[in-house]
Formats: structure tokens, C-alpha cells, sequence
């Protein structure tokens, strides 16, 4: 299939061929010229990811799970059981959880409920960001409930009315610490 060809038939640019969000990717929301659109793009389509070029080249399938062979394919065994210990420059720990929620639900309720996360990310980054948060944020984002992410930030709002970015990064971080020490989240990059 030729690559205009592939990126016409493209019906959910934001979420990568393997169930990850590229709307919670630092490096999506990034500021600059470097800002990358989503694994869907061409941008990204140069890219070493041989997941992607196999799905929409040569299955002509925009994810994983649509391919005949989704379950018994090696390179996405191989990237799911990746991300059940590691992360790259985005955060894998919920691409399980986000192929259930699809498998359950339908993409467009996976779409509708990671708009509701990039929602919350941008008022975190907008709100909360210091200049140096913006991985830790987009890691909150994608392993958060919305609801905790919405009192967060409700409560650091109400906490922060008088203080400078760097408190009010610093606030936040203590809030989604002391909630993610409570659930069990880690809020790193697991390399």
C-alpha cells in the first residue's frame, strides 16, 4: 500500500497501532519544532518501529488487534510483554489495560476516554508545569483515574492561588506522590 494511501485510511491518528496514547507522549506535547504529531504520522513513519510499518504497510490494518494474526503475532507478543517491565521516552505501564479497555468497550470509548486525559494533561502542563515536569505529567496522565486526576487537581487549585509556578509544580507533585504512593503507581519512566 502506498504511504498516502495508508494515511488516508487512518480513522484514530492519536492512538498508536499497539494501544498506546500518542496524546499523553511528552514528546507530542512538546512546544517546538521537533513536536511529534503521532506514531501515525510521517513523521514518526521513518521510524524503527517495526510494529507500525507491519501493521499499516503490509497488513493494511490500523491496529494490532484488527491484524489476523494480533494474537499470535511475535513482534507485538514481543512489544506487550516489553511493556509489562519497561517504558521508552512514553510510558507502556497501561497499554495492557488500554487494549482490555478497546477489546470491552470499542476504540471510540478508548478515544473519548484518552481526550478526557489529554484534557487534564494540558491543564496540568498549563497550570502546574515549571519547565521540567512535563514527562512526569504525561506519565500521571496516562496511569491515573481521571477522577484522581481531577480531584488533583482541583485540590491543588484550591491549595495554590497565591504561589508561583515552581510551588505550585511543587504542590502538585507532593498530591500526585501521596496518591500514587497510596495505589500502588509508579510515577517514572521504568527503564
Amino acid at each position: 500500500m502506498a504511504d498516502k494511501q495508508v494515511f488516508a485510511s487512518i480513522t484514530y491518528p492519536a492512538i498508536g497501532v499497539c494501544g498506546l496514547s500518542c496524546i499523553l507522549c511528552p514528546n507530542y506535547n512538546r512546544e517546538t519544532k521537533s513536536r511529534c504529531p503521532g506514531c501515525k504520522t510521517e513523521f514518526r513513519f521513518a521510524a524503527p518501529c517495526s510494529i507500525l510499518c507491519c501493521a499499516l504497510k503490509k497488513k493494511g490494518v490500523e491496529f494490532c488487534w484488527d491484524c489476523p494474526e494480533g494474537e499470535t503475532c511475535e513482534k507485538w507478543q514481543h512489544h506487550r510483554e516489553f511493556s509489562r517491565a519497561n517504558d521508552t521516552f512514553i510510558c507502556y505501564q497501561m497499554l495492557e489495560d488500554n487494549i482490555s479497555v478497546v477489546n470491552q468497550h470499542g476504540i471510540s470509548a478508548f478515544e473519548k476516554a484518552q481526550n478526557e486525559r489529554a484534557r487534564l494533561l494540558k491543564e496540568l502542563l498549563n497550570e502546574f508545569n515549571e519547565g521540567r515536569s512535563k514527562s512526569y505529567y504525561c506519565i500521571a496522565a496516562t496511569i491515573f483515574d481521571i477522577d484522581e486526576l481531577k480531584g488533583a487537581i482541583d485540590t491543588a487549585r484550591n491549595k495554590s492561588a497565591d504561589l508561583d509556578i515552581k510551588s505550585k509544580a511543587k504542590l502538585m507533585h507532593a498530591i500526585l506522590d501521596d496518591i500514587a504512593e497510596r495505589q500502588g503507581y509508579i510515577l517514572k519512566l521504568r527503564k
